[in-house]
């Protein structure tokens, strides 16, 4: 076995839901630096593109898509361009998520609305982005990749009105084992990274208060909040046949946090 080309994606095609983001584009250009062909889909069009020709600067072919994932006629109509584009799909990475530093209230007063949109941005778009994405895979018979982005949050709580979010990243992590266990017949992989706090924009609120960040950062034996370049080789390694008897695991990426609690 050649161990180095086991992680190579030549050949394959890779779906990134909210590939615009911060997250989102670091995980499209590794997937394309490992030989993926890549397409991102963002809401805002222009983050999309934006994404894709990081992409295509690190030599590999992307294709900038835009709309809701949390629409079922949305996330369909994105796969089937993708398919329509390069023929088949392989991969789907699920980074559409976060929002919850904009959204912070005490668990008894957590309001209706601000739960909703949490629960849309992230449990809904990674389950309406899958389900689009496997119904092509299984249709292939070639089975494929799911990896989707949970949090320490799903076990971990924090004194910060979390509720929301804490329950939706709950929700994909278990989401991720069981999409592992009825879905590993079509020969499709389902796994999770779950970082803590990384440093991109939606978490600037929270990282911008040095007493915050501070608490935080003594909490992490590592010593460091996470880089978006502390994710990307989990998500290779997941997409790629290097992990091809690993399914339904939810891998930590957290400075050793959770080792701690």
């Amino acid at each position: 076995m050649d161990v180095l080309a086991s992680f190579r994606l030549d050949g394959r095609v890779a779906f990134v839901s909210g590939g615009g983001g911060a997250i989102g584009s670091a995980i499209a250009v590794a997937l394309g630096s490992a030989g993926a062909r890549v397409a991102v889909a963002d809401i805002d069009q222009a983050h999309a593109e934006a994404a894709a020709e990081k992409v295509r600067t690190a030599g590999a072919e992307c294709l900038a898509l835009s709309g809701d994932i949390t629409r079922e006629s949305e996330a369909q109509r994105i796969v089937d361009a993708i398919v329509e584009r390069y023929g088949h799909l392989d991969i789907v990475v699920n980074a559409v998520g976060g929002g919850a530093g904009k959204v912070l209230f005490d668990a008894q007063e957590y309001p209706r609305d601000a739960w909703d949109w949490i629960m849309e941005l992230n449990l809904r778009s990674t389950l309406i982005a899958t389900q689009a994405a496997v119904r092509e895979m299984v249709k292939a018979g070639k089975g494929g990749r799911v990896i989707n982005i949970s949090s320490v949050r799903a076990t971990l709580g924090i004194n910060a009105g979390y509720s929301a979010y804490v329950a939706a990243k709950g929700a994909i992590s278990s989401l991720t084992r069981q999409w592992a266990t009825e879905w590993a017949k079509h020969g499709i992989t389902v796994n999770a990274i779950a970082p803590t706090f990384v440093d991109t924009p939606q978490v600037a609120m929270l990282l911008g208060d040095p007493a915050f960040k501070a608490g935080l950062v003594n909490r992490v034996p590592l010593g460091r909040v996470g880089e978006t370049d502390d994710l990307v080789g989990a998500v290779v390694f997941f997409a790629s046949a290097s992990s091809s008897f690993v399914t339904g695991q939810i891998l930590g990426i957290d400075g050793g946090l959770t080792a701690t609690q």
